[in-house]
């Protein structure tokens, strides 16, 4: 006999003592998958008694679905320097009768950010319906047309700054001032990660660097978040993904495993020395991480394994939009491989900020820019669609604010630039439950103030956090004595969006 129980009638064997605990750890083990993948929800008062710690957010992990969940996904495009509606996707033929005038007074005074206001201009691409939904859109993206029939417009977007590096921060983590999370880490935050080998939230910055004039990665920090949950820039230069995660030195496989864990060993001392410490805490998980991933990344960015028509489609053979193209791709095998939240950067943040010269073909120029994104962008729409994963990824490309109707004044002549202007521009969503070939909102005959259904950027957050099974204001964190959460005290679902 290995051992008596409290009940002195039962006695256990060794082998059913050994055979309990060998099914309890598998039960164990099942449990806490069943809880990753939202099978199995913890008990209301295991829920209550975590939000009432500090620090502590009224759920977290896949169990956190408030409701059913329309997309597992979110890729934001970020188009940051202001794109111009009234060039792109808000058509104003009014404009063509005003063009060369000063702005009617009916429409509202003009409010320039840089120097004067100059006079109004027509749009400086043409403008048709695009296909079977008849979505009007310009010139500007040849390419995008192709797939207007997947597109949700949002013509009424409103900002509340004309201030590139507020507004940007305000487009990405709802506030205007850094130090606050992203919404992909309140993504990662509230859902977790649908993979162990990759970062919840990866960050794409343009080949042409951190978008360090945009407020660099204050655009994809956690904030007061745990730690864990910031974005993981990838370099996207050519060459390795996440610099030094591989040894310098070859090492066998053996010799390497017991580096790691003689390092979790050595970690988990310091951390049990230090009573616990998120930053140390998320340090440790990130080597952790850091081992599995030296197998995922290289296999996750090699393009080898891709068909020669899918890496033509998204313009791979293409010098001027190849960087464009592999972030795109990217994105798409991250998302396959259970990446929550993927952001793609393009420029240094401010590469659409086209005060000169709109029409031009070089750096902040729409022309210029639209070669680098527009073929990438259509492909990627396309190949999550023909794959069937475009139902689950909600494909965002976003801005920080629009451009005015009126020129850039330049010297008493008609500039073929624009300025700043957050009283109304364009959003785009694609995709994880929006409606396919739909407008929605409008700006006034002149594109300069949002008149019909205005869209504020909490609007969106919460919009796109609902398709992805959250309820924008019961995600809270409590931080300095306030219940935070991304869309602050504002925002409103935008159900007229929705299918």
């Amino acid at each position: 006999m290995w051992r008596r129980s409290i009940y002195r009638a039962n006695w256990l064997t060794r082998r059913e003592s050994l055979s309990h605990a060998a099914s309890g750890v598998a039960s164990i083990a099942a449990i806490d998958l069943l809880l990753r993948d939202g099978v199995l929800l913890p008990s209301a008062s295991a829920k209550e008694k975590s939000s009432q710690k500090d620090g502590a957010a009224e759920f977290s992990g896949a169990s956190g679905l408030h409701h059913e969940a329309r997309a597992k996904h979110v890729i934001h495009i970020f188009l940051g320097g202001g794109l111009s509606h009234i060039d792109s996707f808000d058509y104003k033929p009014e404009l063509e009768k005003y063009h060369d005038r000063d702005m009617p007074a009916e429409f509202g005074k003009a409010d320039p950010f840089m120097g004067k206001a100059g006079k109004l201009h027509r749009p400086h691409y043409a403008f048709a319906k695009r296909g079977q939904s008849g979505l009007w859109m310009s010139d500007l993206f040849p390419h995008l047309i192709e797939v207007a029939d997947e597109l949700t417009v949002i013509n009424s977007m409103v900002a509340e700054t004309a201030n590139h590096i507020p507004g940007i921060f305000q487009a990405n983590t709802g506030f205007r001032q850094m130090g606050f999370p992203a919404m992909g880490a309140w993504l990662s935050y509230g859902l977790g990660n649908l993979t162990e080998n990759l970062p919840g939230f990866v960050v794409l910055p343009d080949a042409r660097g951190i978008p360090n004039s945009a407020g660099g990665a204050f655009n994809w920090s956690s904030g007061f978040l745990p730690a864990q949950f910031q974005g993981v820039p990838f370099m996207t230069q050519g060459g390795v993904a996440i610099p030094d995660l591989t040894p310098a030195s070859g090492l066998d496989s053996v010799t390497q495993q017991d580096r790691l864990d003689l390092l979790g060993q050595l970690n988990a001392r310091h951390l049990n020395e230090r009573g616990g410490s998120d930053l140390l805490s998320a340090r440790i998980r990130s080597y952790e991480l850091a081992a599995r991933m030296q197998t995922a990344i290289p296999e996750a960015m090699d393009f080898s394994s891709e068909p020669e028509h899918v890496q033509t489609l998204y313009g791979l053979d293409r010098p001027e939009c190849r960087d464009t193209a592999r972030n795109c791709l990217t994105a798409r095998r991250l998302v396959e491989r259970g990446v929550r939240t993927v952001q793609l950067w393009t420029g240094d943040g401010v590469s659409w900020d086209a005060h000169g010269d709109i029409k031009g073909d070089g750096y902040k120029s729409h022309t210029g820019e639209s070669l680098r994104v527009d073929r990438p962008i259509s492909a990627l729409i396309q190949d999550l669609r023909q794959r069937g994963l475009l139902d689950s990824t909600i494909v965002m490309i976003t801005t920080e604010f629009g451009r005015t109707p009126y020129a850039q004044a330049d010297q008493g002549k008609l500039s073929r630039g624009r300025d700043h202007h957050p009283e109304g521009f364009t959003n785009v969503v694609v995709g994880g439950g929006f409606r396919k070939g739909f407008a929605f909102g409008a700006t006034d005959e002149i594109g300069y103030s949002a008149r019909e259904n205005p869209v504020t950027t909490y609007d969106l957050h919460a919009t796109v956090l609902h398709l992805m099974g959250i309820d924008h204001e019961r995600l809270t964190y409590y931080h300095n004595g306030i219940q935070r959460r991304l869309t602050n005290v504002h925002g409103h679902v935008v159900r007229e969006i929705l299918t």
